[in-house]
């Protein structure tokens, strides 16, 4: 209702597509319920719980409007939000990510999540104050070019933002949760800072797996190089005063780790040629940039 009433005062166009990600209590039964009564309204019933990204990948196929808009339905995001939000994409952004500048939430959820967000700025530099808003906006070409899954849909904006698209923020009101609770913890926050490399490496590395690869190989292959290189002077040095060269048990563990060096470095380059290979048969054209806008064409005179 409150949804509806928003975007009918300000005079735009909605469809609600609500997603059933596999829960256990009477939602899909209200969603039905809603979408009988509403014509705008549809909804999609996963088999199973498949996770909060293929739920919204879900909804994002489904949609038809040229401005798809991410919102969790614990109320806690305000649809009132919703006009500015849209104005910021008249502007010329692609892409609009909420700010709870003024969160709701108890000091050990805001506490990490700064650090979280710190953190996204400075490994992938695209600086937002709150990545794990749950209330974006964006058109619909960034819901063709960005592919999410896992827990990968938290970073969108990054994702989007290494394919060119125009990347902002708006602060919106963060409203007391009301319904469901929180399931944040540690173990999330573990998992995010593996998405966060995940995402480091896909936006960085995805079209090119050989340079981060080739670089872990030659430097162990280095380290390995200046191991052994260090014991063959030694066994030079005493060749020439006559003493016996073996390697003695100070030295071992010298040669057992320049040795290993050297095969870890080797593996590294031999994966990374290998992933270069794979990236090269299975990677499609449009997978390596994005187009903004086309005018014209090719004429043909005749």
């Amino acid at each position: 209702a409150q949804i509806a009433a928003t975007c009918d005062d300000g005079g735009i166009d909605w469809e609600l597509i609500l997603v059933d990600d596999g829960s256990t209590d009477r939602s899909w039964s209200v969603i039905t319920s809603l979408a009988q009564d509403h014509q705008a309204v549809s909804g999609i019933r996963l088999r199973r719980n498949f996770g909060k990204a293929a739920a919204l990948t879900a909804g994002m196929q489904a949609a038809t409007g040229e401005l798809v808009m991410m919102m969790d339905a614990d109320l806690q995001d305000d649809p009132a939000e919703i006009p500015g939000l849209i104005q910021r994409l008249d502007e010329g952004f692609d892409v609009v990510n909420g700010w709870k500048k003024h969160r709701l939430d108890p000091w050990h959820k805001v506490f990490p999540s700064k650090v979280f967000n710190s953190m996204i700025g400075r490994l992938t530099g695209l600086k937002l104050h709150d990545h794990n808003c749950g209330l974006k906006l964006f058109r619909r070409e960034v819901t063709q070019e960005v592919t999410i899954y896992g827990e990968l849909h938290r970073f969108i904006p990054v994702m989007a933002h290494a394919r060119g698209f125009r990347v902002t923020e708006q602060p919106v009101n963060h409203r007391p949760r009301q319904h469901g609770h929180s399931k944040y913890g540690v173990r999330r926050f573990l998992r995010g800072f593996l998405d966060l490399l995940t995402v480091k490496f896909l936006t960085g590395y995805g079209q090119r797996p050989g340079h981060i690869l080739g670089a872990v190989g030659l430097l162990f292959l280095g380290l390995g190089t200046l191991g052994l290189g260090f014991l063959g002077c030694l066994w030079i040095y005493w060749k020439a005063r006559g003493q016996d060269p073996g390697i003695g048990a100070n030295h071992l563990p010298m040669l057992v780790y320049s040795a290993a060096s050297l095969l870890l470095g080797g593996q590294a380059l031999s994966l990374g040629l290998l992933a270069e290979l794979l990236v090269s048969r299975t990677a499609n054209a449009d997978d390596t940039f994005s187009v903004a806008e086309q005018v014209g064409g090719p004429r043909h005179d005749r």
